[in-house]
């Protein structure tokens, strides 16, 4: 069969691509075209554009830049007919997505959401367009199901959390030989990822490495995001306390003894890397005013989310600062502390189901098709 696939964001990338193993690994006829990026690319099938193409970030951004989306949409309906698949694939990126579903929808093409828009945080009215244009959702936090099927009377399936099979399958690392091979001292390691779009990782270093002096008996290690390079990070490592690693946040996590993260999904993947983290946000003022007009979650990051309580402490626009980011650095740093965070991680994990989310939404997709 042939499978359309839409990625925006790293880590619609790090999920298409371990959908995409399972794919191949159920339906040896597979073909597979996608929006991505260096994940799905190294797992097969035909790269259409990068994810590096496709990010924009803020209300104010996306104005900016919509002559740009609007063609990049255009495109993308123009390469769908040429391929003509039997089902396309959406993966988070909802702006995006859901208008290309609208327009498959009409051509009947068999249109399956896997991983939820967060409407549950805003624009829940999107209900009514994913009810008309979304056959199949599958989602992967424990409360969307009871989100959609109790509020919204919406069939879905609930598959588990993908990030719990990428982080087992992880090969070992040996601690002493990555901080070799990557320039790194024998100090403890905070690990800051400061998000994957070049405006928002301008943004939260110049905070986050505001606090290096302070904590002179730590290194800060900078995860390079795909697709960016060096040379933009270059700027930052002014300190002899401040290095960097490029495209291995995973293995950094391993070894790390603190974080500081960008609200998003590394909040997620560093609770479940047993790792005690800060989470850091900041936006540009205007974005910023508008999302806290529409958004009414108690919590910005998914750990507090899944958890309803506030695990891991968010500092969020005006309260992440240098003052508030040491004063919790601080605290995490604490071993009475770690050891009674590192227990709400376990429970964190358990509350996302076990593994096989990738294999179970592969087999889940190609039955329906089948069907």
């Amino acid at each position: 069969m042939k499978y359309y696939i839409i990625a925006g964001e790293a880590s619609g990338d790090l999920h298409g691509s371990n959908l995409m193993k399972a794919i191949f690994k159920q339906d040896s006829n597979a073909e597979i075209r996608f929006w991505g990026g260096d994940l799905m690319q190294k797992t097969g099938g035909t790269l259409v554009k990068h994810y590096r193409e496709l990010a924009f970030m803020g209300f104010v951004e996306v104005l900016f830049n919509l002559k740009t989306i609007l063609n990049n949409i255009k495109f993308c309906k123009a390469d769908i007919q040429q391929f003509q698949p039997d089902v396309i694939i959406f993966i988070d990126y909802p702006g995006f997505n859901m208008r290309i579903a609208q327009w498959a929808k009409q051509k009947g093409i068999p249109t399956h959401y896997y991983i939820s828009p967060q409407i549950w945080a805003w624009k829940e009215n999107r209900i009514k367009a994913i009810k008309r244009d979304v056959d199949k959702m599958y989602v992967i936090l424990p409360f969307e199901k009871n989100f959609y099927e109790d509020k919204h009377h919406y069939p879905v399936e609930f598959v588990g959390h993908p990030l719990i099979d990428a982080i087992q399958n992880q090969k070992p690392i040996e601690a002493a030989t990555f901080r070799t091979e990557n320039n790194l001292s024998e100090k403890p390691i905070i690990a800051l990822l400061p998000g994957s779009r070049k405006q928002e990782i301008t943004k939260m270093l110049s905070v986050m490495l505001s606090v290096a002096d302070d904590f002179p008996d730590y290194q800060f290690v900078i995860a390079g995001a795909p697709g960016q390079e060096f040379s933009f990070y270059e700027k930052f490592i002014t300190k002899n306390n401040i290095r960097f690693t490029a495209n291995k946040t995973y293995d950094l996590l391993k070894i790390a003894h603190a974080a500081l993260v960008t609200s998003g999904t590394a909040t997620l993947e560093t609770a479940l890397f047993k790792v005690p983290e800060v989470v850091c946000y900041k936006g540009s003022w205007i974005s910023y005013q508008i999302a806290k007009r529409i958004i009414t979650l108690k919590y910005i990051s998914l750990v507090n989310l899944i958890m309803d309580e506030e695990v891991v402490t968010e500092l969020i626009q005006d309260d992440c600062n240098t003052k508030n980011i040491k004063k919790e650095l601080t605290k995490i740093l604490d071993s009475q502390y770690r050891q009674n965070l590192l227990a709400k991680y376990n429970i964190l994990e358990q509350k996302l189901g076990g593994t096989g989310a990738s294999e179970k939404t592969a087999q889940l997709i190609i039955a329906n098709l089948n069907a």
